[in-house]
């Protein structure tokens, strides 16, 4: 195509980005430090033409011409001063990407040209072309049907979470024709679905899709960022998932997924990253920000040559400047209104929050959302914690959010690891950690409960593993956590012993059934149901291979089956997934608690029970005679009557089950010493005020059969 001859005209200021009308793309970028700002268009044969921007609105440089549409390349030239030890970092030289591109194609190559800096002098400005070594931006069509699309909206106390990577979850599934593997196509595959519904999953949660970049470390060791926690683009969905090879072709993709997970009731969350950047610290690569308004993107130093760096990859957005929080804002809103998900995770969250230098949970970006009628009303869910100093913030969340729940994770493993003094701690993690969520006003679900997540060790390797084993990362086993609070059941790594292999299978079904038995919302791993090893990396980020793709070839029927019956037990039953505290007392003049916390004795704990360092056993009473009236049509008012027994002590014990005012018979329906855990055999029933044995570490769930 030739773009000799046009004119650009001036165009609008808004919206930002390149937004085609039918008939040509207005074109518009914020930088407040650019002297004048030129649009750079490139032809199927690389030719590049060069249009400057014509009018400047409130620093919006903006113009439009007529005659371009989807599938074009384009990126920009900021020129303006060069200026380091000021922060600003203008070099025409570099092309650079819209911030508000819809659509990313191509590979970044790291030359010398990718540099805004000559290399050995960061205080002089390269003078070498970037256009060939880096990702362009595309014009897309916004154009997609969306049929009868409806979104699923399920409550938050309906609501299981399923963590997948997009491409790591199909890339070896052999149900799916190749083409379609590791592709947003190929997660709304049929076999896909099918697994989805088998567990009652109703959202799954994508590790980063928006458009990243891997790091010059991972390349140069032959590595890539395989989790996408780099990202360049907050409103491109990433390309390398996509199955289709036209031009912006993977936005209509994931729509299209999008559309097809929603017709099977499942809702699509987002992992997003808005703490940092792929460009890294002042020797990273200039590809967008940077070079286009580097003060007003980036938290700079007292010396604003260098970066502040809350999030441990170089630098910091900016998220007190106006312009940076109307960037994160729009693309929300783009996500939630154009590609309809269903809610974020905000990876660092508390990078987000952070005013000056501490963590402020009424901060500027809080406070917009809180008011947004749009974001306001999808899924919030925050990873509460960044790496700057006060950055754990577990409970200190706004009412509208959700938070990954740390402390659950922490309490539960330690739990069963065998660690003392857990009793009292898991006493709230089993209820929803009303003492972190209650006090401001959020409900049960305020809590993310999980055991394991994509960092870390994978609930097989929880069990197998008292050590991480990161070698393949390359960078001598420093990198990931030290502390995974595992527990190997006395060998580390593969074992061939029965006893062992038998201890772990019922240690990761204690966890499970502790997950899904919780109040608040569980988020399983992907592929825990199925076995899945990363042979004790707990920092797979830079694995693209075998390592963390999940092998389907190799199923643990018997966990898959597990995990399945498990929750439909939680789904079946509204005891489990409450959307009120329990009060732990009568209701309603029953005489009876909702909830209940019982010794091995038959009676109920004492603060001299709480209080044992070495006290490992735990029954726990659930009244489902207690349950508050709800408006959802599906959700009962009465259920079963539970009690859950856990036994994290290394010897069986036996439990008395409480005095017949609770209930005159139990049958049991879950035991995880015995082979099939869940028992349905109905002459499997104690009496009130009989003991029952429980065996060593495993968990004993009865239910009520007589009154």
């Amino acid at each position: 195509m030739s773009y000799q001859g046009r004119t650009i005209k001036p165009g609008k200021p808004f919206p930002l980005g390149a937004t085609y009308d039918g008939v040509g793309t207005n074109f518009a970028i914020f930088s407040q430090v650019a002297e004048y700002v030129e649009l750079c268009l490139f032809s199927q044969s690389g030719l590049e033409s060069r249009f400057r921007l014509p009018d400047e609105t409130g620093h919006i440089h903006h113009g439009y011409l007529a005659g371009i549409g989807p599938g074009q390349h384009y990126g920009f030239r900021v020129h303006g001063p060069w200026d380091p030890n000021n922060g600003i970092r203008c070099n025409p030289e570099k092309l650079l990407l819209d911030p508000y591109a819809k659509a990313i194609d191509g590979d970044l190559r790291y030359r010398r040209s990718v540099f805004a800096h000559q290399l050995g002098d960061d205080s002089r400005a390269s003078k070498a072309d970037s256009a060939a070594s880096v990702p362009k931006s595309v014009v897309i069509s916004p154009y997609f049907d969306w049929g009868n699309e409806r979104r699923p909206n399920q409550p938050w106390h309906r609501t299981s979470i399923y963590e997948l990577h997009v491409k790591g979850f199909t890339a070896r599934h052999p149900n799916i024709p190749d083409e379609l593997r590791g592709t947003y196509s190929g997660l709304c595959h049929p076999a896909v679905i099918d697994h989805l519904h088998s567990m009652d999953i109703t959202a799954v949660e994508l590790l980063p899709v928006h458009h990243f970049v891997s790091e010059q470390s991972l390349v140069e060791r032959g590595l890539t960022n395989y989790w996408g926690y780099n990202s360049i683009g907050y409103f491109a969905p990433h390309a390398a998932y996509s199955s289709t090879p036209s031009l912006g072709g993977q936005v209509q993709e994931f729509k299209a997924m999008v559309k097809q997970l929603h017709e099977a009731g499942i809702e699509v969350l987002l992992d997003v990253v808005y703490n940092h950047t792929a460009e890294g610290n002042h020797l990273g690569p200039t590809l967008s920000f940077r070079g286009i308004d580097n003060p007003s993107y980036y938290r700079l130093a007292d010396n604003k040559k260098f970066y502040v760096d809350y999030t441990g990859t170089g630098n910091t957005l900016n998220v007190r400047n106006p312009h940076t929080l109307q960037l994160l804002m729009d693309s929300l809103r783009y996500w939630v209104l154009e590609m309809h998900v269903d809610g974020f995770r905000f990876d660092l969250a508390a990078t987000l929050a952070r005013t000056l230098h501490e963590v402020d949970r009424l901060s500027a970006f809080f406070d917009i959302i809180q008011q947004d009628p749009i974001i306001s009303q999808v899924k919030l869910i925050a990873e509460p914690w960044d790496v700057g100093e006060g950055g754990y913030q577990v409970g200190n969340f706004p009412p509208l959010w959700s938070e990954w729940n740390g402390k659950y994770r922490d309490s539960v493993r330690g739990y069963w690891r065998g660690d003392d003094k857990k009793l009292p701690e898991m006493a709230y993690r089993l209820t929803g950690s009303s003492d972190l969520y209650e006090r401001t006003g959020r409900k049960p679900w305020a809590s993310i409960n999980f055991i394991t997540a994509h960092d870390g060790f994978t609930l097989a390797d929880l069990v197998s593993y008292n050590e991480k084993h990161n070698f393949a990362n390359g960078e001598n086993n420093q990198d990931g956590d030290n502390d995974n609070k595992s527990w190997n059941c006395g060998v580390e790594g593969e074992s061939e012993d029965p006893e062992i292999s038998l201890l772990r299978k019922r240690q990761r079904k204690n966890l499970l059934v502790t997950l899904f038995l919780s109040q608040g919302v569980p988020m399983l791993l992907a592929g825990d149901e199925i076995g899945r090893t990363q042979k004790g990396n707990n920092n797979a980020y830079c694995q693209d291979n075998d390592i963390s793709w999940l092998d389907w070839n190799h199923v643990d029927e018997d966990m898959l089956l597990f995990t399945q019956v498990l929750a439909a037990l939680r789904s079946e039953h509204p005891v489990f997934r409450k959307r009120r505290w329990f009060q732990g007392r009568p209701l309603h003049g029953e005489g009876v608690k909702d909830i209940a916390w019982f010794s091995p004795s038959g009676e109920e704990m004492t603060d001299d029970d709480w209080q044992s360092a070495f006290a490992r056993t735990l029954g726990m009473f659930l009244n489902g005679d207690e349950i508050p009236p709800s408006s959802h049509p599906k959700d009962p008012v009465e259920d079963d009557t539970f009690f859950v027994i856990l036994n994290s002590y290394w010897d069986k014990i036996d439990f008395f089950m409480p005095a017949k005012h609770f209930a005159g018979k139990w049958q049991v329906v879950l035991n995880t010493f015995v082979e099939p855990s869940f028992c349905l055999d109905l002459n499997i029933a104690v009496n009130a005020g009989r003991s029952i044995e429980v065996n060593d570490r495993s968990v004993v769930v009865l239910k009520r059969i007589e009154k």
